[in-house]
């Protein structure tokens, strides 16, 4: 079953390019739909059970990390919804009832090898958001340590990095110092596990926000995602081009060699590229997690 959209009655919603969040009142309901997104577009048909693997990757992560975040339950059930049996079965490992919180309008990004918009950068001006970087370095090489590279969070588009000296400004040194460290800090020790289980996480990007009532800093919304950062098998890791990666690798090429212009509605994915992306996704959930996906 693949879930593209959902329509629940009653309650204000906020459709991004992949969830769907209602508003509860003093809490969320976010769900994770089978859309998927591309060169700013959504495709016109999804990836089954998508949503399913990035909850569950994300549970995971929240309880492997033992950080503060925002999620109160994962059982739709508990939103005390009125739903019938069928919306349940369909919302069922997709779903998070989380606290609402008072977002930081940044995307804490942390890179440890150069790949993406960082190598974009490093070709121009040999920095990574305005921070130099060592000489010589080739596409998807290992950098020196943890590089902490804000971006401003887009409604629409792609996100903008920005130097470390925006956020200062904007939040004050301590808040910007404690988001700085805290996001290293994380992305290390989920590094360090990855890599555990013959991946590289390469960068991963992260999300915070306050307790509206405690002012708690939480980490918020998706965490190490295949969508939110980038995985690659240290079996096939050759620096010096592109890395084969665990997410939507397999649309984007076929996009590419489409002929589509990427300014018109996207093209309908073929069953065989819905297929490969599933299987990459599944493969990224079992090999992070070490379990069987349950909805194969």
């Amino acid at each position: 079953m693949t879930l593209l959209e959902t329509a629940l009655e009653g309650l204000p919603k906020r459709q991004g390019k992949v969830r769907d969040v209602y508003d509860l009142g003093d809490r969320l309901l976010m769900i994770a739909t089978d859309r998927i997104s591309a060169y700013d577009w959504v495709m016109p048909n999804g990836i089954p059970d998508k949503g399913r693997i990035l909850t569950g990757v994300s549970m995971f992560w929240f309880n492997q990390l033992a950080v503060s975040n925002h999620v109160l339950s994962t059982d739709v059930r508990d939103a005390g919804l009125n739903l019938s049996s069928e919306t349940i079965e369909a919302l069922t490992g997709r779903s998070m009832i989380v606290k609402k919180a008072a977002v930081i309008p940044f995307e804490c990004v942390v890179r440890g090898y150069l790949s993406g918009s960082g190598w974009r950068e490093y070709r121009q001006s040999g920095t990574v958001c305005n921070e130099r970087l060592p000489e010589g370095l080739v596409e998807s090489s290992k950098l020196d340590r943890s590089y902490f590279t804000p971006a401003t969070k887009a409604e629409s588009g792609h996100d903008e990095n920005v130097p470390y000296s925006v956020l200062v400004d904007a939040l004050g040194t301590s808040e910007a110092e404690t988001l700085r460290d805290r996001s290293i800090a994380l992305y290390e020790k989920a590094g360090a596990q990855a890599l555990a289980q013959g991946l590289i996480l390469a960068d991963t990007k992260f999300e915070w926000g306050h307790d509206r009532e405690t002012g708690e800093l939480l980490l918020i919304d998706e965490v190490l995602t295949p969508d939110s950062s980038r995985y690659w098998s240290t079996a096939t890791y050759r620096p010096g081009g592109p890395q084969p990666s665990f997410d939507k690798q397999f649309v984007r090429d076929w996009l590419d060699a489409s002929g589509w212009d990427k300014s018109s509605p996207p093209p309908t994915l073929p069953d065989d590229v819905v297929a490969k992306t599933r299987e990459k996704y599944v493969d990224a959930y079992e090999t992070l997690t070490g379990q069987a996906f349950p909805w194969k």
